[in-house]
């Protein structure tokens, strides 16, 4: 049971800090927009398309940094001090009048979420050793994004009825205080002394993991189709609800609220369909909801004006919410299946990146093209986008997959195990859990196991 894991003191705190800043995130998600509309009008899609863009721009570049020199720094006082500057920051958007200065606050509040979001990511599996325990983990997480995705646009569409948009920023700086707060009182061990290298060394090793690594080049793909259909969610809401819908400011909070009632189901009923069934097809079976969420997505963009077309926009954003829950829920699993403790910061900011990567090329598609072409164009070439996403992962990540592999090692490279098996002048066998790392470069061709001999 998810339950029974805030009974560990320091995993409680630290979630509640990760529920208080992502609420404070929400409603920030919502007044962005609202912000963008009121400074932009009919263009909100390209301003929020380029200010995600610049968003991503940070993540794909400071994450990568971050992680090489994560082992260097106390990460409880880390964690705290990002979300201070989280907090200064949002507290200066509801004073800003141009378009430029969105995207300069942006620039900035996103370099100190690029830090933040890993380093924390990183820490969960320190806290909770336990694989059962962290799976778990995985779940509740994706759970308090999701609640903060259905809740946080709830809870502004009922403040808009009372206040300004601009008030929102407020509430999310408190978010970011409270987090703060939390973290500091928080038990975080500091992270494992990675192998002194170069920083070139450093800062690619997750990199070079990623690339080795069959499932996590399979993710790379299912990384695409997340960014594709989230884009349309991110971006287009806005322009969708207030010039093709005709709905207001609450119009646009209920269609996000839908969305993330479709990923809070998902996130519900997942830890024991992963005990069950593994990460693999969970994960495929997301992208193939989110590429029909795209497709179903398009038919709605051509339909005639009716009012019918509000329940069935709301059918939509649930159904991507879903898929996204179900790729996105397993990722730390998998991350973790596939990493030293040593190199863990460093893969989890690899794929922070990686994956933000994916969102770089998506978010100016949704954006630009939106303002430029309309909406069935643009979500024509993000379901292509998602397609391409989906067929990467089905030819990357093998079926087979299992966590201990057989393979070979030239005598004198590395020191043999009590298992390992001579099988001739140059080489010995031996089988374990493997992963990339400094004694496995290379993801080998699986060879039979043989029978145990004498040395």
């Amino acid at each position: 049971m998810i339950t029974s894991l805030f009974t560990h003191r320091d995993y409680l705190r630290l979630f509640t800090a990760q529920v208080s800043a992502l609420f404070g995130t929400g409603l920030t998600t919502v007044a962005l927009g609202l912000l963008a509309y009121e400074l932009a009008d009919a263009d909100a899609a390209a301003v929020l398309g380029t200010a995600l863009t610049i968003k991503m721009l940070v993540y794909v570049m400071v994450a990568p940094i971050v992680a090489a020199y994560a082992d260097r720094f106390p990460r409880r006082f880390f964690l705290v001090g990002l979300n201070v500057i989280r907090a200064v920051v949002v507290m200066a958007l509801p004073f800003i009048d141009q378009i430029w200065q969105i995207y300069v606050l942006i620039a900035v509040l996103q370099t100190a979420s690029a830090a933040f979001t890993p380093t924390y990511q990183a820490v969960i599996p320190d806290i909770l050793p336990d694989e059962r325990e962290y799976t778990r983990a995985l779940s509740a997480a994706q759970l308090a994004a999701t609640m903060e995705t259905l809740l946080s646009p709830m809870l502004a569409a009922a403040a808009l009825t009372l206040i300004s948009f601009h008030w929102l920023f407020v509430g999310t700086a408190i978010g970011f205080v409270i987090s703060a707060v939390l973290v500091i009182t928080t038990r975080i061990p500091d992270a494992h002394a990675a192998p002194q290298g170069t920083f070139r060394d450093r800062i690619v090793v997750g990199m070079r993991i990623f690339a080795a690594t069959p499932r996590l080049r399979g993710l790379l793909g299912l990384n695409l189709v997340v960014a594709a259909a989230g884009s349309v969610i991110m971006v287009n809401t806005v322009n969708y609800v207030r010039d093709t819908l005709g709905g207001t400011q609450s119009g646009v909070a209920m269609l996000l609220a839908a969305n993330g009632f479709g990923t809070m189901i998902i996130a519900l009923s997942l830890p024991g369909v992963l005990d069950r069934l593994g990460a693999r097809p969970v994960m495929l079976a997301g992208a193939a909801t989110l590429v029909a969420g795209l497709g179903s997505g398009i038919a709605l963009s051509t339909a005639e004006t009716g009012e019918w077309r509000w329940g069935a926009a709301i059918a939509v954003w649930a159904v991507i919410g879903a898929g996204t829950a179900a790729v996105l829920t397993p990722t730390g699993q998998v991350l973790r299946r596939s990493s030293r403790p040593a190199d863990r910061p460093a893969l989890f900011a690899a794929q922070f990146s990686l994956s933000h990567l994916a969102w770089l090329i998506t978010y100016p598609i949704a954006g630009w093209l939106t303002t430029a072409a309309g909406f069935t164009t643009t979500w024509v070439t993000l379901a292509a986008v998602a397609g391409a996403g989906i067929t990467a992962a089905l030819r990357l990540w093998p079926r087979h997959d299992p966590a201990e592999l057989t393979h070979l090692h030239e005598i004198g490279t590395i020191d043999p195990t009590a298992d390992a098996i001579r099988v001739d002048e140059r080489h010995y066998q031996h089988t374990h859990v493997f992963v990339i790392d400094t004694d496995h470069r290379r993801w080998p061709t699986p060879t039979p196991r043989q029978p145990a001999m004498a040395s």
